[in-house]
């Protein structure tokens, strides 16, 4: 099937492009056209087979309700046998609009338009296209977003054209719109209101016009498993090709993750896209970064949103990290779109170190023969900004002994100095005020504030919490050779990250 595209003024809507269109919709066959909010993938509501072919071209579930679009009010009692005084309320007030109702379906609705559900969702866009298209057509238009099911949500013809191509017929080209995501979708079936998908129209705006409204609380978690009522309550939806991870946190907190999540996905070959703000844009040292708008204009985020996520896509990055954003207001409909892109993937920000300059660093474990002297070999070799003495030193040492014969054979072979190490005895004198404790276990932590009870606790630390790794370095002895080799690349990781810290991430990412 060839995909033709029709471009639209909206100034001077040519007539006889929405008859040809209307003409498809009345022969039960599907139409792009744009709204406000996205652009739309439209059949006739009424046909059943109509219903099902908007399934199929976009890969949907069947259980996954569509929204009816009307041209006029009065529609709304030919879709339900019951109309609720709160529906004309909100209808009065903000259709044409992005606002979808949720009613009780007449039985002339078919079951294929609402996903089996006795419930029908219901709206009157706001834009001249969609409008037209629907009053041409002589009948209600089941639309719901003119993309690949999962797929971020067509905000340009484009969009719709890189999805569906050969799989509809016609596109009608409005340019971009306005809005930039779905409509607000607030179920009248219940005792209270309650919004299942939030957007443009938020819980405040809906509230000064019906009074109580709630907010179902899985839009900021993750999704249900219940049947879905609104469409996209269900399914993964709006998702990149690449791997999305939103990460919350402390403004400086978030930059300073992405930029270190950033250096080592581009260390290990991947490509990597960053959502930020104007505001912070210019902070981020690796990958590809995109602004998604200044942080106080919600309305550019909103706009923005889908096609930024389409943009990575062309840019075929591996993995995407965003900000995240406030949760209150149209903040909350970008988030819920956003953590569904995301599958939900959400990363705390590493909170920042304070560190002190420190000037020297004792690498400590209990008989200081294996692991402390090769974390003191691997970080002489390393360039830290400021002078620092190293030194290695165990926590129960009766008297001087060689370094472990494996472990110096690992650290010969790495090109490490071991000649003449013997190993000594932490001491008082050897701990100042600006001198940093590793261990190389929690036990071994736990045995320097026992040994030493008035150190400072923040100049005391596991090496691999310090550097944050989750896992302790295991002691190899009475291993093989091999195990001492994996012992050392495992202390050579963590050494190469408290040198970052050690420097105060001054280290410049390499694009």
């Amino acid at each position: 099937m060839k995909t033709e595209i029709e471009k639209l003024n909206l100034e001077a809507i040519d007539d006889k492009i929405i008859a040809k269109a209307a003409a498809i919709i009345r022969d039960g066959g599907l139409v792009a056209f744009p709204t406000e909010t996205v652009y739309g993938l439209g059949a006739d509501a009424m046909q059943a087979s109509a219903a099902k072919k908007i399934y199929e071209a976009k890969g949907r579930p069947s259980d996954n309700p569509l929204i009816v679009h009307i041209a006029d009010v009065s529609a709304l009692r030919n879709l339900t046998d019951e109309v609720p005084g709160k529906a004309v309320k909100l209808a009065k007030a903000f259709w044409p609009g992005p606002l979808t109702m949720i009613v009780k379906k007449s039985a002339a609705v078919p079951y294929e338009t609402t996903g089996g559900m006795d419930t029908v969702a219901v709206r009157m866009p706001n834009h001249p296209i969609a409008l037209a298209l629907i009053a041409a057509s002589g009948t209600y238009i089941a639309a719901p977003s003119a993309n690949t099911s999962g797929r971020p949500s067509p905000t340009a013809a484009e969009h719709v054209m890189t999805d569906l191509n050969e799989k509809i017929p016609l596109i009608l080209d409005g340019g971009s719109v306005g809005i930039g995501i779905e409509s607000t979708i607030i179920d009248l079936t219940e005792e209270t209101p309650m919004i299942l998908r939030p957007g443009y129209i938020t819980q405040e705006m809906l509230e000064e016009v019906i009074g109580e409204v709630h907010v179902d609380p899985g839009l900021i978690a993750s999704d249900s498993l219940q049947k879905p009522k609104a469409p996209g309550m269900k399914y993964r939806h709006y998702a990149p090709k690449a791997d999305l991870t939103v990460v919350t946190g402390e403004k400086k907190d978030v930059i300073g993750t992405i930029n270190y999540l950033s250096h080592t996905g581009i260390s290990q070959g991947k490509k990597i896209g960053i959502i930020a703000t104007d505001e912070t844009a210019g902070e981020y040292r690796c990958g590809d970064v995109i602004s998604i708008g200044a942080r106080e204009d919600e309305d550019a985020i909103a706009r923005h949103l889908y096609g930024i996520l389409r943009k990575f896509d062309d840019l075929d990055v591996d993995t995407i990290y965003s900000e995240s954003f406030e949760s209150e207001g149209l903040g909350q409909a970008i988030m819920n779109r956003l953590l569904k892109a995301a599958g939900h993937h959400v990363l705390q920000a590493v909170q920042e170190k304070k560190m002190k300059a420190y000037d020297r660093i004792i690498f400590a474990e209990d008989g200081g023969t294996c692991r402390a002297p090769m974390a003191a070999g691997i970080l002489e070799e390393q360039v830290l900004n400021r002078p620092v003495e190293v030194l290695s030193r165990g926590l129960v040492v009766l008297f001087p002994e060689p370094l472990n014969q494996k472990a110096e054979a690992v650290m010969i072979s790495n090109g490490l100095k071991s000649e003449g190490f013997m190993s000594e005895q932490i001491t008082e004198e050897d701990i100042t005020d600006n001198t940093l404790i590793l261990t190389m276990s929690e036990e071994s932590r736990q045995k320097i504030f026992e040994l030493f009870p008035n150190v400072e606790k923040e100049d005391v630390a596991v090496l691999t919490e310090f550097v944050g790794d989750e896992l302790e370095i295991l002691n190899p002895y009475g291993g093989n050779l091999q195990a001492y080799g994996i012992c050392y690349e495992t202390l050579n990781k963590s050494i190469k990250k408290l040198v970052k810290i050690l420097n105060e991430g001054e280290e410049k990412c390499q694009k």
